[in-house]
């Protein structure tokens, strides 16, 4: 694509970028509020009492653990494969379309209670994540090509998109699920992901060519061209028979443990029905599949030239330490939603409602002026080309303003209150949005440290937060009711340590990587991410198990001991990942 097929797009700019810039923010924007929308109620619905004014299902924290993990785990696989399809099959835009419309009838499957379609929405939730996750991207990507240096700027806007959805999804759909029943939160989800995915269809016009199914033959021409212009140093290292049978080996146990984790413990179906030196058998096919990765790993480093091999060693050894990172920090999406509800006192009367009340309306109503400022914006350069896509745009925010208004009026005019188990979540988004800026500019300042220096950092700083909330729930007997600030610093902690640690990553397989081998490297960080996402949802479901025996603190203490430890070896690394980075800043 030269110059002139992008150059238009900076014709009708908002903010100093293109439209479609922000048709991408505000789809993202709304899949964000589904996802998140949903991924705040599954845990407390499953796990709620099958008694009382809104009853769940009344899982052990357990099994709804490990239901969730598997879940979050494959959210991780999928937009492996969805990337590959849109690249070489259907372009950009179907796989966004079509991911958006698998997500829609996820969420429409999961506001009907039943077992079944729980598991069906799931399913599809995942299927649709895989097209769509991806693929946005490389929209944004696509039309940046020949703007690189506003490239950053760009994805910090969509990055804003991202986590206004989280924010609203969680905070309405919470409320709305918590205060008049759990399929009305899922249901909202749901709504909001089919009216996004409408008003990025109907932008159509402004994007021309771009995410349009490839042509097979530039496809072919373009990789001809890859391998013409590889350099010596970064010969073809082809995936050999023995390669690919420990990639299908690897990928088929893998997912047999992901679906035998959940169906052994809800179902009492056992795909690995053995037990071996009194190891049982999922974990001893795990530990099999791990030893093939290796080894398959191991194998393909040794054939390369040894600047590339010591590179890519770095980016394995980063990726190590992000599954400690995302194992502890993702308790966010199960045992700290179980703790909120059961451990933190969130019953307010009084003058300290009225304190609440402000807090939260400021905390509703600001975002949602900018954001809808910016939907001001983008209406009046865009109503000729795509007045459709304004229409839905201002219907979803006529039903956010008022969802947030009734919302706000309820709490106004109760004389006592409970704050919603969801409202802890959106603090995540809250302190993204509030620190980033602030986070972004120390890196761009004399103080920034090395990457290795960043990661432990990240480790180190989140580990603070879950020692707090061991602080905070010593001594604590069932009946007690520990306070809320706890909860809000931990949140606050977690987020600092997401900043220092999380967008390192991604920036570091890129640089580090070789481009022939980046879409394997990145499959492979986002294969640690999704075993992080896998140990969280496992190791939190320990919560009523660990309390029992050794107290709710030193469950927390685990979180914090873990982290710690492993970010003090990632900074010790620090002269060793250096010498492998060769240079690589």
């Amino acid at each position: 694509m030269n110059q002139n097929s992008t150059e238009h797009f900076f014709k009708n700019t908002v903010l100093g970028h293109p439209s479609g810039l922000f048709v991408l923010f505000f789809t993202e924007m709304w899949e964000r509020f589904s996802f998140y929308g949903m991924r705040v109620l599954l845990i407390n619905f499953l796990t709620m009492a099958i008694i009382g004014d809104n009853p769940g299902w009344g899982w052990s924290a357990e099994n709804a653990g490990a239901l969730y993990g598997t879940y979050a785990m494959l959210l991780y696989i999928t937009p492996i494969f969805g990337g590959i399809i849109a690249d070489k099959y259907i372009g950009y835009r179907w796989a966004v379309v079509i991911g958006a419309l698998i997500m829609t009838l996820g969420h429409a499957a999961m506001a009907i209670d039943s077992p079944t379609m729980l598991y069906v929405g799931l399913g599809l939730l995942v299927l649709g994540t895989g097209f769509f996750k991806p693929n946005m991207t490389s929209i944004l990507s696509e039309m940046y090509k020949d703007y690189p240096e506003k490239k950053d700027g760009a994805y910090t806007i969509f990055y804003m998109g991202v986590n206004a959805g989280a924010f609203f999804g969680m905070m309405l759909c919470g409320y709305l699920a918590e205060k008049v029943g759990w399929h009305w939160g899922f249901g909202l989800a749901g709504v909001f992901m089919l009216l996004g995915t409408l008003q990025f269809w109907l932008a159509k016009p402004l994007f021309g060519t771009i995410g349009e199914v490839p042509d097979r033959a530039a496809v072919r021409e373009a990789e001809e061209l890859a391998k013409l212009s590889t350099l010596d140093e970064d010969k073809r290292n082809p995936f050999t028979l023995v390669d690919k049978v420990l990639i299908v080996i690897t990928t088929i146990i893998g997912l047999l443990y992901a679906f035998n984790d959940p169906l052994s413990k809800i179902a009492e179906i056992n795909l690995f029905p053995f037990k071996l030196g009194g190891l049982d058998g999922q974990n001893v096919m795990i530990i099999l599949a791990l030893v093939f990765f290796l080894v398959l790993v191991i194998s393909r480093l040794m054939r390369y030239t040894t600047v590339i091999r010591h590179r890519m060693i770095a980016v394995i050894i980063f990726a190590f330490f992000t599954v400690f990172f995302w194992m502890s920090f993702e308790q966010g999406a199960s045992s700290l939603v179980i703790f909120a509800r059961d451990n933190v006192d969130r019953s307010l009367e009084g003058s300290a409602l009225t304190t609440f009340n402000i807090i939260n309306t400021l905390l509703t109503v600001v975002p949602l002026l900018i954001v809808s400022w910016v939907l001001i914006l983008l209406a009046k350069q865009s109503w000729k080309k795509i007045p459709g896509s304004n229409i839905v745009l201002a219907i979803c925010f006529i039903g956010v303003w008022s969802v947030a208004i009734w919302m706000l009026y309820k709490e106004f005019t109760a004389t006592s209150s409970e704050i919603t188990v969801s409202w802890f979540s959106i603090l995540n988004s809250f302190f993204i949005i509030a620190f980033a800026s602030t986070v972004s500019k120390l890196w761009d300042s004399k103080y920034n440290p090395p990457a290795a220096v960043k990661y432990g950092l990240g480790l180190i700083i989140m580990a603070f937060g879950f020692g707090l909330l061991a602080y905070g729930a010593y001594g604590v007997t069932e009946g007690i009711k520990v306070s809320m600030v706890w909860l809000v610093l931990a949140y606050l902690f977690h987020t600092l340590g997401e900043l220092f640690l999380s967008p390192v990553g991604l920036s570091y397989v890129s640089k580090l990587v070789p481009a022939r081998m980046i879409a394997f490297m990145f499959g492979m960080w986002y294969l640690a991410i999704a075993i992080g996402n896998k140990l969280a949802a496992v190791l939190g479901g320990q919560i009523d198990n660990i309390t029992q025996a050794y107290g709710l603190s030193t469950f927390f203490l685990i979180f914090a001991i873990v982290p710690i430890v492993a970010g003090v070896l990632v900074i010790a690394l620090n002269p060793v990942l250096k010498k492998l980075m060769h240079g690589v800043r």
